[in-house]
């Protein structure tokens, strides 16, 4: 046994780990160095100077704090509100429909926001029966933050609920005790136990928001209500102003970079919570008057946030046209590229995730090499930071010189959309490898079972399930993605969420001189 732990490394079982380094890194300093080296220094200063791209970069943080803001403030109370009653009746649908919401194409979000909200949607049809006069608020920042907080509130509200959740049932006996109302048992239980994962959901949210593209392209309604990400699709798809664009994501990484340290230090620090015996005692202020009426309006709130769109779209999608849409030769095409950039680049996005962990294993196991393992695994979180317009923005002008970049724009995209998956993939897999490797390691090491040989064998069988999920999230996130598309797609490539944002008729504008 000993001598086949002193067994070296094969090469080929540490070529998975590296070609997914290889791939992650190259696909995001590639980029990076051409749109560094793309325009003249003078040049960049003089853009850094023009108002408007100030404006911009002001206007990505505000709507990016205020939209992070809205989303934990309505989280809170709804994940209090979910976690007293969890077995009232239809509290799993509405946890399911925030799945939903979460991967949730933007275009299709969009769609439901406006037959809200829109000049006709349903606000303005009540305060039209009421006697008041409609407002038109859906384009600029007041529907950003609407569609902001349509997908981050769910993801705010499942991590905060899980946190409440975690906490052991001792306490609330002990409440229970000491007669602890309501406000008290927020103050020294629940809120504790979100505070802990607090500044890492923030953190997500704020990243989120601030790289937020098709959500403000189609809503922003003007110059004024535009974030960096889309102010680089403008410079380069609209007025070919390479310079502008360079700088902006130069702007945007170095903002990202920032943002992402300052985060990653606030959520450093606070301890677990204890093992108990967790003994089932239910908690003490399910049935207190102010809390039903605290609870119900919280669910009314999340259910006019998530549901309503969600219902919305699918109202709308039932009318008199549907057999003329359905028989749209176009629709079908653009629905077929979509399912092939969704089943390619989640099959990537999980073959990536993949090697990154089986060779970070290797390394860690076989090797010794801890910190490399751990360097390994955190590449594949350099997506993160990493705004996906400006990865496609930096490929454009890679690939210019030597190849027509919309004729590819698609392999472009199922490119750049398995990188942007990558650590969805991690975060799913990761766990679930390394169980598998505490049950298993001794044993396969015993047996002799390396490589290709223990993946296939023993690994997935018991990793399946996880990977399935992760392959399903990247998918859903790629066929929804609009950013890079965007950027690359002609009638001949145009995708499902491309197609329903020219459909829909955007507001155009000219940027200001």
């Amino acid at each position: 046994m000993t001598q086949r732990a002193a067994r070296p490394v094969s090469v080929a079982g540490l070529l998975p780990g590296a070609a997914a380094v290889a791939w992650v890194i190259g696909l995001i300093g590639l980029p990076i160095l051409t749109l560094a080296a793309a325009a003249p220094t003078g040049r960049i200063v003089e853009t850094l100077g023009d108002p408007y791209v100030r404006h911009v970069a002001w206007f990505s943080l505000w709507q990016a704090a205020l939209s992070m803001a809205l989303s934990l403030a309505l989280a809170v109370p709804v994940a209090a509100a979910l976690a007293r009653r969890r077995r009232l009746v239809g509290v799993a649908m509405l946890l399911r429909l925030f799945n939903l919401a979460l991967v949730a194409p933007a275009m299709i979000a969009i769609l439901g926001i406006a037959a809200i909200h829109g000049h006709s949607g349903w606000v303005n049809q009540l305060l039209g029966v009421a006697g008041v006069e409609g407002s038109h608020y859906l384009y600029g920042l007041p529907g950003i933050l609407l569609a902001h907080v349509f997908f981050n509130m769910p993801l705010a509200t499942r991590v905060f609920l899980q946190a409440i959740e975690s906490v052991p049932p001792e306490n609330w006996r002990l409440a229970s005790q000491l007669g602890m109302g309501p406000w008290a048992i927020f103050q020294l239980i629940d809120w504790p136990a979100i505070r802990r994962v607090l500044p890492g959901v923030a953190g997500a949210i704020f990243m989120l928001c601030f790289t937020s593209f098709a959500v403000v392209l189609t809503l922003g309604g003007g110059p004024w209500a535009t974030t960096i990400e889309v102010a680089i699709y403008q410079a380069l798809r609209l007025e070919f102003d390479i310079a502008r664009a360079v700088t902006l994501a130069g702007v945007q990484l170095t903002a990202c970079v920032l943002l992402s340290a300052v985060f990653l230090c606030l959520a450093r620090g606070g301890g677990g919570i204890l093992a108990t015996e967790r003994r089932a005692f239910a908690r003490p202020d399910t049935d207190h008057p102010m809390t039903r009426s605290v609870d119900a309006a919280a669910l009314l709130l999340a259910l006019g946030v998530v549901v309503a769109p969600l219902a919305a779209v699918l109202i709308a999608g039932v009318n008199g046209a549907s057999v003329a849409v359905l028989q749209d030769q176009v629709l079908w095409r653009a629905a077929g590229r979509s399912l092939s950039v969704a089943l390619l680049a989640g099959a990537l996005s999980l073959a990536l995730g993949l090697g990154l962990l089986h060779g970070a294993r290797m390394v860690r196991a076989e090797h010794g090499r801890v910190g490399l393992a751990g360097a390994m695994e955190l590449v594949g979180l350099l997506p993160l930071i990493t705004p996906p317009l400006m990865l496609a923005a930096g490929l454009f002008l890679l690939l210019r010189p030597y190849a027509d970049v919309l004729a590819v724009g698609l392999y472009l995209t199922i490119a750049v959309n398995a990188l942007m998956g990558l650590p969805f993939v991690l975060r799913i897999v990761a766990p679930a490898m390394r169980r598998a490797d505490e049950e298993t390691s001794r044993l396969c090491l015993d047996l002799g079972i390396r490589g290709w040989n223990r993946f296939r064998l023993v690994d997935w069988p018991l990793i399946r399930g996880a990977a399935g999920l992760a392959l399903a999230i990247a998918a859903t996130l790629a066929a929804g993605d609009m950013g890079v598309i965007a950027l690359f797609g002609s009638q001949d490539t145009e995708t499902l969420p491309l197609l329903l944002y020219r459909r829909m008729g955007p507001i155009r504008w000219t940027p200001p001189q």
